[in-house]
């Protein structure tokens, strides 16, 4: 999604370091790059369709006066990513200028209204009537404050808003206001920063102030003042450290981020293990009370709550009921009440669909868990009780040490449901504690022994007009997951099915060459699996599977295989099963020359419904 960013700075212009920050910002995904800044009283402004680097070429995004300003990443939503629809967009005396991260659902409207006090629009986006509002305000209000304007102006917006406004007006401040989309502070002795995300001021400084929807921030020389857009009281936030650190969030020597985060992942798992016992405690207990939960979740998030429903239910005899955050309200909403318990699950924390189900949801009294990757998220804030996947900062926009960090907590939090209700015995328990603490030694020895072996089959499926995933079980959830990592990098067309629904339709499609993908995990679905491949070789299938060591059954039946080490329990499986099929995804992705960071469409954070 967009990204956003300002500063005020104390010793230096304002403009290289906007620049560099929605560097750091690029990871959100974006089609446009603009940039504002003020000094001597005027407002300067260059923004332009494409990649940062490209914009900057061409327009030198670095020379623009004055030490204090605003930036912004688009992805476009309202209008096509065009020139004159990227940000930041200015009013009609280009004395105030705004960037936006959000959609602003009544734009429409009152961009008619606007239209009709003649003020006129340049852009086909909804952001460009948020400078127009605050102008017409201050039109009619000349006394009032730039801070109290936007105060005003944001409670004409209906929708979804982290937006930074500058004014040649009072050329000594940058004013800020969130609603359902994110927005964080940085402290420095330099300066202050406003941004989308804290990697995007992290080399800058570790000090962080984290803003609720419902505020209002404004910056200046002398620091920042938080107050309610409401009725404009001041609220007291000190700032906090995190422990991110801006190496994290650099390449260290590989080609792209996502394969260096797929490598980190042996590190993100150990780090999920060290949780704090209270934290699984108390949230186990919430579930073991539920009478009924929900495992609302979007894209791989989703993929980590099917998963979860098999651990639950083999593990704790718990049904759950895994569903798509964008289908939730539509299908439940209404059924919700004081019995249900909703447990949220989301990379980001502020994925728009999955704040709309929960929100419905707690307007119903349920409780409501989570589950994130980023801390002081709109999802943590408004959770009874949530938990930290401790995956650090994930640049590319493929969740892999993501995914399988979910997965860890989720495991994590099935055992102690299991060990809570009695319904597994202790010394199973054991042994499935001592292999999850074995999985990070495991998925390592994944990595190393069957990189390369990825990088020798993949031009052997790369001209494939569709590949098939197919898994049994908990290795469905595998299966859907490797299906959209082909899908969101290599743009492979691919379909995910359990394997014994293949014969109720899908299998149609199988011809003589068409590569059929098996997750086969060595537990009570094996032999059943087999009877599947030999179905699809039967077509004249070419068949790719993920196999344990050493499985000679499945070995002799197949084209080629990727081996996961031995005696991994099933419920544990899709945590080392998916690793192979992540570096099947990044090597297809490559043999294309596509950049798998940075792929088409797509956004890290999907902040928009």
């Amino acid at each position: 999604m967009c990204g956003i960013f300002g500063c005020f700075l104390k010793n230096e212009n304002a403009a290289p370091v906007i620049h560099s920050s929605l560097k750091r910002l690029e990871y959100r995904g974006y089609d446009s790059v603009g940039i504002a800044t003020i000094s001597e009283g005027t407002l300067f402004i260059k923004k332009g369709q494409g990649k940062i680097d490209i914009v900057h070429k061409d327009l030198n995004l670095d020379d623009l006066p004055g030490n204090f300003g605003i930036g912004h990443t688009r992805w476009a939503t309202h209008g096509a990513p065009l020139q004159i629809n990227s940000h930041p967009h200015s009013d009609c005396t280009d004395k105030i200028t705004v960037v936006h991260n959000g959609i602003i659902e009544n734009f429409n409207d009152l961009k008619i209204e606007l239209q009709n006090l003649g003020h006129t629009f340049v852009s086909k986006t909804d952001t460009e009537v948020i400078p127009h509002l605050i102008e017409e305000i201050i039109k009619n209000k000349p006394a009032l404050s730039l801070a109290n304007a936007v105060q005003e102006a944001t409670k004409r917006l209906e929708g979804s808003y982290a937006i930074a406004v500058i004014s040649s007006y009072e050329p000594d401040k940058i004013v800020c206001a969130r609603n359902e989309s994110p927005l964080v502070l940085g402290i420095s002795n330099n300066g202050i920063y406003c941004a989308s995300d804290i990697p995007a001021f992290l080399p800058l400084t570790n000090k962080v102030v984290m803003i609720n929807d419902g505020e209002l921030v404004i910056l200046t020389t002398d620091g920042y003042q938080i107050k309610k857009l409401q009725d404009g009281s001041t609220l007291e936030r000190a700032p906090e450290r995190v422990e991110w650190s801006a190496e994290m969030a650099v390449k260290h020597g590989y080609p792209h981020f996502m394969i260096k985060e797929i490598h980190e992942q042996s590190e993100v798992l150990r780090n999920t293990m060290r949780l704090q016992d209270r934290y699984l405690d108390l949230m186990s207990t919430f579930l073991d009370r539920a009478t009924e939960i929900f495992l609302v979740a979007c894209g791989t998030s989703y993929h980590a709550c099917l998963a979860a429903s098999y651990m639950f239910s083999k593990l704790a005899f718990l049904p759950t009921y895994p569903v798509y955050a964008s289908e939730f309200i539509e299908q439940y909403g209404k059924a919700v009440n004081i019995d249900s318990t909703i447990l949220a699950v989301s990379q980001s924390g502020e994925t728009a669909d999955t704040i709309a189900a929960v929100a419905t949801a707690q307007q119903r009294a349920a409780t409501i868990l989570s589950l994130t990757n980023t801390i002081g998220s709109t999802l943590t804030r408004i959770s009874r009780v949530y938990i930290g996947t401790q995956a650090g900062p994930e640049i590319g926009v493929a969740a892999t040490k993501t995914f399988t960090s979910q997965l860890s907590v989720l495991a994590q939090l099935a055992l102690r449901l299991a060990k809570k209700r009695g319904k597994v015995s202790q010394s199973e328990i054991d042994v499935l504690d001592a292999q999850l603490e074995k999985l990070p030694d495991l998925v390592d020895t994944i990595v190393k022994t069957q990189e390369e072996k990825v990088k020798q089959i993949v031009h052997k499926y790369a001209n494939s007009k569709v590949i098939f995933f197919l898994g049994r079980g908990i290795s469905t959830a595998t299966a859907f997951e490797a299906r959209l990592k082909l899908m969101e990098i290599a743009y492979i067309p691919s379909v995910a099915f359990p394997a014994g629904e293949s014969k109720h339709g899908p299998i149609s499609l199988i011809e003589q060459g068409t590569p059929v993908v098996f997750v086969c995990q060595k537990d009570d679905t094996h032999k059943t699996v087999i009877g599947n491949i030999m179905e699809m070789k039967a077509r004249g299938a070419k068949i790719l599977a993920i196999i344990e060591e050493d499985d000679n059954e499945i070995k002799p039946l197949v084209d080629d295989y990727l081996e996961v080490p031995k005696n991994i329990p099933s419920v544990l499986s899709p945590i080392p099963y998916v690793v192979p099929l992540q570096l099947l995804a990044y090597y297809m992705a490559l043999e294309f020359n596509y950049d798998p960071d940075m792929p088409r469409n797509l956004a890290k954070s999907v902040t928009v419904k």
